[in-house]
């Protein structure tokens, strides 16, 4: 069962939520239960076509993300494992094997109704909104970037958190006025200390976090990442042996994965710089997986 592909589940459950690709369910006041499914969305809309093992993967990288992050913040995962929860409530025992490592046991957080997005490169809706404007989220950047070119500094870019059709670029003081200066100005400082220190993760592995996301709650007056922290959009930026180390504009292709996101210089402050993109080599991107990043509770995938 475990190898099953998994566009829907009906458990015997309160249903909380529905998104994209995960279903919520209430176990208590406190609890929640995640399970990701193998559904894939794109540009807001949900595809017919679903991914094998695609919610386990989320669920194992997600996990594996927060484990590094809690020395930077807290966050909502309680745990991944079925068995307890099973344990728990007997009525899941017939679902256990294919909920087996693609559910989290999460902490209900009040979420902050807004996207804390980190933008290290000028690409996606920001590129799009540079090349008309030469601004981002209304505030100017220096002139003569291109596509990809690198921020330095990084730049913290909030959004609007809309429960249907696309977020939408705001200023941080836009986003004062929802959360507050006071709240905003730490998520920010959050939102920073986690993007540094993902790309210090990633890019030794030859990964360049072109920008990500993040969303974050609070519980009582302790402030956590949300359900969404590492799902950046991603670059190849090459072997590291033989990509220069001052050539580190992402190629042009990306694919969206995991979330995670920062920002501390203010906005147009420092200096942008256009760097030579590396072009794409597939075949030598090909690595060994990690198995680090899979705990005990994710099954292994099919043998090739």
């Amino acid at each position: 069962m475990i190898g099953a592909v998994i566009a829907t589940t009906t458990l015997p459950l309160r249903p909380h939520r529905r998104g994209k690709v995960r279903d919520v369910y209430e176990l208590d006041d406190d609890r929640l239960l995640i399970v990701a499914t193998d559904r894939v969305s794109a540009f807001d809309v949900v595809m017919r076509e679903t991914v094998p093992f695609k919610g386990i993967v989320l669920t194992q990288l997600t996990a594996w993300w927060l484990r590094q992050l809690e020395p930077i913040v807290p966050h909502h995962m309680l745990g991944t494992a079925i068995d307890p929860i099973v344990d728990e409530y007997p009525a899941l025992g017939p679902h256990r094997e294919i909920l087996r490592g693609r559910i989290m046991v999460s902490r209900r957080t009040d979420v902050f109704p807004v996207e804390c997005v980190m933008r290290g490169y000028l690409s996606g809706s920001a590129w799009k909104e540079y090349l008309a404007a030469g601004t981002l989220a209304g505030e100017a950047l220096p002139a003569g970037l291109l596509e990809s070119s690198r921020l330095d500094p990084s730049i913290f870019s909030p959004a609007t958190k809309a429960e249907s059709g696309h977020d939408e670029n705001i200023t941080i003081g836009q986003m004062a006025s929802v959360v507050g200066a006071r709240e905003a100005a730490e998520l920010e400082r959050l939102s920073r200390a986690i993007y540094d220190f993902a790309c210090r993760t990633a890019e030794p592995r030859g990964i360049i976090i072109a920008d990500t996301k993040f969303e974050f709650g609070r519980v009582g007056e302790r402030r956590s990442s949300s359900m969404k922290c590492s799902r950046p959009t991603v670059r190849a930026s090459g072997p590291p042996t033989s990509t220069r180390r001052d050539a580190r504009s992402p190629a042009t292709t990306s694919s969206h994965c995991a979330t995670i996101s920062t920002a501390n210089a203010r906005r147009g402050a420092g200096t942008a710089t256009p760097r030579r993109q590396t072009s794409p080599r597939p075949s030598s991107l090909r690595r060994v997986p990690d198995t680090s990043m899979l705990s005990a509770e994710s099954p292994a995938p099919p043998s090739t």
